[in-house]
Protein backbone atom coordinates (compact mmCIF):
# COMPACT_ATOMS: atom_id res chain seq x y z
CA UNK A 1 0.00 0.00 0.00
CA UNK A 2 3.03 2.25 0.62
CA UNK A 3 3.81 2.83 -3.12
CA UNK A 4 0.26 3.96 -3.47
CA UNK A 5 0.66 6.98 -1.00
CA UNK A 6 -0.39 10.03 -2.87
CA UNK A 7 2.11 13.06 -2.24
CA UNK A 8 -0.56 15.69 -2.53
CA UNK A 9 -1.52 13.81 1.03
CA UNK A 10 1.69 14.20 2.25
CA UNK A 11 1.92 17.71 1.32
CA UNK A 12 -1.47 18.69 2.30
CA UNK A 13 -0.30 16.67 5.79
CA UNK A 14 3.11 19.17 6.21
CA UNK A 15 0.73 22.11 5.77
CA UNK A 16 -1.72 20.56 8.85
CA UNK A 17 0.88 20.65 10.82
CA UNK A 18 2.92 23.73 9.62
CA UNK A 19 -0.98 25.92 10.26
CA UNK A 20 -1.99 23.59 13.23
CA UNK A 21 -5.46 23.90 11.62
CA UNK A 22 -7.26 21.96 8.86
CA UNK A 23 -9.45 25.10 8.22
CA UNK A 24 -6.44 27.03 7.74
CA UNK A 25 -4.76 24.47 5.53
CA UNK A 26 -8.00 24.00 3.47
CA UNK A 27 -8.10 27.46 2.59
CA UNK A 28 -4.18 27.75 1.50
CA UNK A 29 -4.88 24.96 -0.83
CA UNK A 30 -8.13 26.16 -2.31
CA UNK A 31 -10.18 23.22 -0.96
CA UNK A 32 -12.83 22.36 1.16
CA UNK A 33 -12.04 21.43 4.91
CA UNK A 34 -13.61 17.88 3.95
CA UNK A 35 -10.93 17.36 1.44
CA UNK A 36 -8.44 18.18 3.42
CA UNK A 37 -9.67 15.97 6.21
CA UNK A 38 -10.15 12.83 3.26
CA UNK A 39 -6.84 13.08 2.63
CA UNK A 40 -5.40 13.06 6.24
CA UNK A 41 -7.79 10.26 6.74
CA UNK A 42 -6.20 8.08 3.85
CA UNK A 43 -2.97 9.15 4.47
CA UNK A 44 -3.31 7.48 8.10
CA UNK A 45 -5.23 4.48 6.41
CA UNK A 46 -2.64 3.72 3.77
CA UNK A 47 0.67 4.06 6.44
CA UNK A 48 -1.28 2.19 9.44
CA UNK A 49 -0.49 4.72 11.49
CA UNK A 50 -2.36 7.24 13.56
CA UNK A 51 -0.25 11.04 12.64
CA UNK A 52 -2.81 13.38 13.86
CA UNK A 53 -4.95 13.52 17.42
CA UNK A 54 -8.11 15.83 16.29
CA UNK A 55 -11.07 16.79 18.69
CA UNK A 56 -13.80 19.74 18.21
CA UNK A 57 -11.08 21.87 19.53
CA UNK A 58 -7.75 20.75 19.49
CA UNK A 59 -5.04 19.54 16.96
CA UNK A 60 -2.09 17.58 18.12
CA UNK A 61 0.63 15.50 16.47
CA UNK A 62 1.20 11.84 17.73
CA UNK A 63 4.99 11.31 18.57
CA UNK A 64 4.88 8.84 14.93
CA UNK A 65 3.51 12.13 13.46
CA UNK A 66 6.18 14.05 14.47
CA UNK A 67 8.88 12.34 13.25
CA UNK A 68 6.91 11.67 10.14
CA UNK A 69 6.65 15.66 9.74
CA UNK A 70 10.26 16.71 10.48
CA UNK A 71 11.05 14.50 7.39
CA UNK A 72 8.56 14.87 5.13
CA UNK A 73 9.26 18.69 5.91
CA UNK A 74 12.39 18.30 4.57
CA UNK A 75 12.09 15.60 1.86
CA UNK A 76 9.63 18.06 0.30
CA UNK A 77 11.68 21.08 0.77
CA UNK A 78 14.12 19.26 -1.39
CA UNK A 79 11.70 18.28 -4.25
CA UNK A 80 10.62 21.90 -4.24
CA UNK A 81 14.42 22.73 -4.56
CA UNK A 82 15.05 20.25 -7.66
CA UNK A 83 11.62 21.19 -9.12
CA UNK A 84 13.14 24.78 -9.23
CA UNK A 85 16.57 23.59 -10.08
CA UNK A 86 14.99 21.65 -13.43
CA UNK A 87 12.37 24.73 -14.10
CA UNK A 88 15.43 27.34 -14.01
CA UNK A 89 17.52 25.06 -16.09
CA UNK A 90 14.71 25.51 -18.75
CA UNK A 91 14.17 29.41 -18.31
CA UNK A 92 17.39 30.63 -17.28
CA UNK A 93 20.08 31.10 -19.67
CA UNK A 94 23.31 29.85 -18.20
CA UNK A 95 24.86 26.05 -17.68
CA UNK A 96 26.67 23.71 -19.95
CA UNK A 97 26.22 22.96 -23.19
CA UNK A 98 27.58 19.42 -24.61
CA UNK A 99 28.63 19.50 -28.41
CA UNK A 100 30.14 17.08 -30.45
CA UNK A 101 31.69 17.61 -34.15
CA UNK A 102 33.73 16.31 -36.90
CA UNK A 103 37.27 17.16 -36.46
CA UNK A 104 39.22 18.80 -38.91
CA UNK A 105 38.54 21.65 -40.56
CA UNK A 106 34.63 22.02 -39.85
CA UNK A 107 35.25 21.06 -36.31
CA UNK A 108 38.37 22.72 -35.76
CA UNK A 109 37.91 25.99 -37.63
CA UNK A 110 33.69 26.53 -38.47
CA UNK A 111 32.34 25.13 -35.33
CA UNK A 112 34.90 26.49 -32.93
CA UNK A 113 34.06 29.95 -34.34
CA UNK A 114 30.62 29.50 -34.16
CA UNK A 115 31.22 28.52 -30.61
CA UNK A 116 33.75 30.86 -29.81
CA UNK A 117 31.23 33.70 -31.49
CA UNK A 118 28.39 32.33 -29.15
CA UNK A 119 29.92 32.39 -25.37
CA UNK A 120 31.63 36.66 -26.59
CA UNK A 121 27.40 36.99 -26.53
CA UNK A 122 26.78 35.17 -23.96
CA UNK A 123 29.32 34.45 -21.45
CA UNK A 124 27.49 32.55 -18.47
CA UNK A 125 27.00 29.57 -20.80
CA UNK A 126 30.10 27.40 -21.29
CA UNK A 127 30.64 25.31 -23.90
CA UNK A 128 32.23 21.48 -24.14
CA UNK A 129 32.99 20.80 -27.24
CA UNK A 130 34.33 17.09 -28.15
CA UNK A 131 35.74 16.30 -31.79
CA UNK A 132 35.05 12.62 -33.00
CA UNK A 133 33.94 10.82 -36.48
CA UNK A 134 32.56 8.11 -34.68
CA UNK A 135 28.39 7.76 -34.19
CA UNK A 136 27.70 9.26 -31.42
CA UNK A 137 24.67 7.83 -29.14
CA UNK A 138 23.19 11.66 -27.94
CA UNK A 139 21.13 10.71 -25.36
CA UNK A 140 23.98 8.17 -24.18
CA UNK A 141 26.88 10.03 -24.87
CA UNK A 142 25.67 13.10 -23.03
CA UNK A 143 25.57 15.34 -26.04
CA UNK A 144 23.40 18.01 -26.52
CA UNK A 145 23.69 18.83 -30.07
CA UNK A 146 25.81 17.37 -32.50
CA UNK A 147 27.69 18.09 -36.08
CA UNK A 148 27.89 15.71 -38.53
CA UNK A 149 28.85 15.05 -42.72
CA UNK A 150 26.45 12.78 -45.01
CA UNK A 151 23.13 10.81 -44.79
CA UNK A 152 21.42 10.69 -41.18
CA UNK A 153 19.29 7.77 -40.76
CA UNK A 154 18.03 8.05 -37.63
CA UNK A 155 14.58 9.09 -37.14
CA UNK A 156 14.95 9.25 -32.84
CA UNK A 157 16.59 12.92 -33.18
CA UNK A 158 15.93 16.00 -35.32
CA UNK A 159 18.05 16.77 -38.12
CA UNK A 160 18.83 20.13 -39.67
CA UNK A 161 20.99 20.82 -42.82
CA UNK A 162 23.47 23.36 -42.40
CA UNK A 163 25.12 23.55 -45.88
CA UNK A 164 26.52 21.08 -49.04
CA UNK A 165 29.55 20.16 -48.45
CA UNK A 166 31.35 19.43 -52.25
CA UNK A 167 33.38 17.08 -52.18
CA UNK A 168 37.02 16.48 -54.20
CA UNK A 169 39.44 13.66 -55.32
CA UNK A 170 42.91 15.77 -54.87
CA UNK A 171 46.66 14.73 -55.53
CA UNK A 172 49.45 16.77 -55.94
CA UNK A 173 51.16 17.70 -59.20
CA UNK A 174 54.19 15.96 -58.17
CA UNK A 175 51.98 12.71 -57.49
CA UNK A 176 50.34 12.87 -60.77
CA UNK A 177 53.63 13.82 -62.80
CA UNK A 178 55.14 10.99 -61.20
CA UNK A 179 52.07 8.10 -62.07
CA UNK A 180 49.76 6.98 -64.46
CA UNK A 181 46.96 9.62 -65.48
CA UNK A 182 43.27 8.19 -64.00
CA UNK A 183 40.49 8.48 -66.53
CA UNK A 184 38.18 5.60 -64.35
CA UNK A 185 37.62 5.48 -60.79
CA UNK A 186 38.37 1.74 -60.97
CA UNK A 187 42.00 2.89 -61.62
CA UNK A 188 42.51 3.92 -58.11
CA UNK A 189 43.13 0.70 -57.06
CA UNK A 190 46.43 0.65 -58.47
CA UNK A 191 47.62 3.98 -56.88
CA UNK A 192 48.48 5.14 -53.77
CA UNK A 193 45.38 6.53 -51.48
CA UNK A 194 45.16 8.27 -47.92
CA UNK A 195 42.06 7.44 -46.35
CA UNK A 196 39.63 8.42 -43.12
CA UNK A 197 37.48 6.27 -42.28
CA UNK A 198 35.64 5.92 -45.16
CA UNK A 199 37.14 3.47 -47.52
CA UNK A 200 34.45 3.00 -50.35
CA UNK A 201 34.54 6.01 -52.42
CA UNK A 202 31.70 6.23 -54.52
CA UNK A 203 31.79 8.66 -57.97
CA UNK A 204 29.27 9.82 -60.61
CA UNK A 205 30.14 11.06 -64.13
CA UNK A 206 29.64 14.08 -65.17
CA UNK A 207 27.82 13.95 -68.15
CA UNK A 208 26.69 9.86 -68.10
CA UNK A 209 23.95 8.20 -66.50
CA UNK A 210 26.75 6.39 -64.61
CA UNK A 211 28.27 5.65 -60.53
CA UNK A 212 30.71 3.74 -59.64
CA UNK A 213 32.03 2.40 -56.01
CA UNK A 214 35.20 1.78 -55.29
CA UNK A 215 36.70 0.20 -52.40
CA UNK A 216 39.88 1.43 -51.77
CA UNK A 217 43.41 1.06 -49.79
CA UNK A 218 44.72 3.10 -48.13
CA UNK A 219 48.56 3.50 -47.92
CA UNK A 220 48.08 6.50 -44.74
CA UNK A 221 44.91 5.87 -42.86
CA UNK A 222 43.78 8.73 -40.60
CA UNK A 223 40.81 10.46 -39.75
CA UNK A 224 42.10 13.72 -39.43
CA UNK A 225 41.46 15.86 -42.31
CA UNK A 226 44.97 17.86 -41.99
CA UNK A 227 46.63 14.18 -41.87
CA UNK A 228 45.44 13.62 -45.08
CA UNK A 229 45.74 17.28 -46.67
CA UNK A 230 49.62 17.29 -45.85
CA UNK A 231 49.71 13.82 -46.99
CA UNK A 232 48.83 14.63 -50.58
CA UNK A 233 50.73 18.23 -50.80
CA UNK A 234 53.86 16.40 -49.90
CA UNK A 235 53.04 13.84 -52.63
CA UNK A 236 52.21 10.42 -51.14
CA UNK A 237 48.68 10.04 -52.79
CA UNK A 238 45.55 10.80 -53.83
CA UNK A 239 42.69 12.01 -50.87
CA UNK A 240 38.99 12.34 -51.05
CA UNK A 241 38.31 15.12 -48.44
CA UNK A 242 35.97 18.11 -48.47
CA UNK A 243 36.89 20.94 -51.14
CA UNK A 244 36.40 23.33 -47.93
CA UNK A 245 40.01 21.72 -46.07
CA UNK A 246 41.96 23.16 -49.06
CA UNK A 247 40.69 25.66 -51.18
CA UNK A 248 43.62 27.77 -50.96
CA UNK A 249 45.95 24.70 -51.71
CA UNK A 250 43.84 24.11 -54.87
CA UNK A 251 43.64 27.86 -55.99
CA UNK A 252 47.05 27.74 -55.61
CA UNK A 253 47.93 24.97 -57.75
CA UNK A 254 49.26 22.86 -55.08
CA UNK A 255 45.93 20.19 -55.50
CA UNK A 256 44.28 19.19 -58.21
CA UNK A 257 41.47 17.11 -59.25
CA UNK A 258 43.03 13.45 -60.60
CA UNK A 259 39.53 12.99 -62.81
CA UNK A 260 37.88 15.36 -65.39
CA UNK A 261 34.80 13.44 -66.06
CA UNK A 262 34.09 11.51 -62.26
CA UNK A 263 33.09 13.77 -59.51
CA UNK A 264 31.96 12.76 -56.14
CA UNK A 265 28.34 13.19 -54.90
CA UNK A 266 28.39 16.37 -52.66
CA UNK A 267 26.90 15.40 -49.19
CA UNK A 268 24.87 17.67 -46.21
CA UNK A 269 26.39 19.02 -43.45
CA UNK A 270 23.62 18.42 -40.59
CA UNK A 271 23.23 19.97 -36.79
CA UNK A 272 21.30 17.15 -34.50
CA UNK A 273 19.17 17.28 -31.62
CA UNK A 274 17.10 15.67 -29.25
CA UNK A 275 12.97 15.54 -29.87
CA UNK A 276 12.59 17.88 -26.44
CA UNK A 277 9.80 19.76 -26.07
CA UNK A 278 11.56 21.34 -23.55
CA UNK A 279 14.60 22.20 -24.43
CA UNK A 280 16.92 24.05 -22.30
CA UNK A 281 16.69 27.75 -23.04
CA UNK A 282 20.66 28.09 -23.51
CA UNK A 283 20.29 25.42 -25.99
CA UNK A 284 17.21 26.69 -28.18
CA UNK A 285 19.40 30.13 -28.60
CA UNK A 286 22.78 27.98 -29.73
CA UNK A 287 20.46 26.09 -32.58
CA UNK A 288 19.19 29.55 -33.72
CA UNK A 289 22.35 30.94 -33.51
CA UNK A 290 23.60 28.38 -35.45
CA UNK A 291 20.67 28.26 -38.35
CA UNK A 292 21.64 32.70 -38.81
CA UNK A 293 25.45 31.89 -38.95
CA UNK A 294 25.09 29.20 -41.60
CA UNK A 295 22.43 31.83 -43.45
CA UNK A 296 24.61 34.62 -43.63
CA UNK A 297 27.91 32.88 -44.50
CA UNK A 298 29.68 31.29 -47.83
CA UNK A 299 31.81 28.54 -47.39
Amino acid sequence: MLNQINLADIRSFVLIAQLGNFTKAAEALDVSRSHVSRQISQLEKQMGVTLLMRTTRMLKLTDAGKTFYQQCEKALNDIDQALLTAVEDIEVLQGELKINCVGGYLGEEVIAQVASDFMRLHPQITINLDFSSHRVDLIEDEFDIAFRMGKLEDAGFIARKLMNIEMGTLASPDYLARNESLSHPKQLNSHQCLTGSVKRWSFEHTSLQQSYDVHVNGHLQCKNGRVLLKGALDGNGIIRVPVIYCQQEIKQGALKEVFTNWRVPSVDFSMIYHRDRYQPKRLKLFIEFVKHYFERREF
